[in-house]
Formats: C-alpha cells, sequence, structure tokens
C-alpha cells in the first residue's frame, strides 16, 4: 500500500496540578479554545473538548506519525505557557498534573464519547473526578495504582 491511512480517535483526560480549581468559568473557554488551536498546529485535531475547574476531556483524532503522549505533552506544556502568559496575574502557579489518561474510541462510539464529554458539568453534579477516571480506567481494563490516581 502506497498510502497510510488511519482514523485514529483517542479519549485523553488530564488535570490540574493537585486537583486545583484552576479553570474556572473566566478562563475555561479560552484554554478549550487554545487546546483545539495546539492540537490543529500538531497536525491531529481536537472533535471535542470540555471539562470542569480541574480537569480537561478531549477528544482527538491523531495522525499516525504522532504519539499521543508527544500531542499530550504539547497540549499541556503549551497551554501552561499561554495560561502564563495570557493570565500572569491569576495564574502565575497553574500547572498541569503530570499525568493523564487516553483511551482508544471505536468510530461507532464517536457520538456518545462525544457526547460524554460535552456534559462534564452536570455529568460532576453526581460525581467526582476521581470516581469518574478510576470508572474508565475499569472499564478500559488499565491496571493503576490507586496511590497515583486517588492521592
Amino acid at each position: 500500500m502506497a498510502h497510510t491511512l488511519a482514523l485514529l480517535l483517542t479519549h485523553i483526560v488530564f488535570s490540574t496540578k493537585e486537583r486545583r480549581p484552576w479553570l474556572e468559568d473566566a478562563v475555561r473557554a479560552e484554554v478549550f479554545a487554545d487546546l483545539g488551536g495546539i492540537a490543529r498546529e500538531a497536525g491531529a485535531a481536537a472533535l471535542t473538548i470540555n471539562g470542569t475547574a480541574d480537569h480537561v476531556h478531549l477528544l482527538v483524532t491523531c495522525p499516525p506519525p504522532l504519539a499521543i503522549a508527544e500531542l499530550v505533552r504539547l497540549l499541556k506544556t503549551n497551554s501552561a505557557l499561554w495560561l502564563h502568559r495570557e493570565h500572569r496575574c491569576t495564574h502565575a502557579g497553574f500547572a498541569w498534573q503530570t499525568g493523564y489518561g487516553a483511551f482508544s474510541v471505536s468510530h461507532s462510539a464517536r457520538e456518545a464519547v462525544s457526547e460524554y464529554i460535552a456534559r462534564q458539568e452536570e455529568h460532576h453534579r453526581r460525581i467526582g473526578f476521581a470516581e469518574e477516571f478510576v470508572a474508565m480506567l475499569k472499564k478500559h481494563g488499565v491496571a493503576y495504582d490507586e496511590r497515583f490516581v486517588l492521592g
């Protein structure tokens, strides 16, 4: 085959350092827009981005040459730099948590995952981030150490 053809959908989740509520309403939409731009510059596409004050969910397509780990590094590094530059007086100490979750999504589940991400605020009225993340890990069969997920 002369060309590489792929559609790689991934649900990425990461939180603010110590799950601090840095992404208040006033800045959240700007951060999400910035994340979308960073993904686009990297050759990926952010199909859906949403979250709450302490974490972000993204549904992305990623081209085969770009590793998810590299995309997440670019997203976190560049969005933190943007926040420091644009909101220096209120976000000088902002940082993302070191780790992240990345879950493959089938094409048939694309709409359901997108809707789930779009309804984050509603969802988190019923369940906290740590509970949500552990449920995602279990659903996808990902082994984890509670010290690093819940701590």
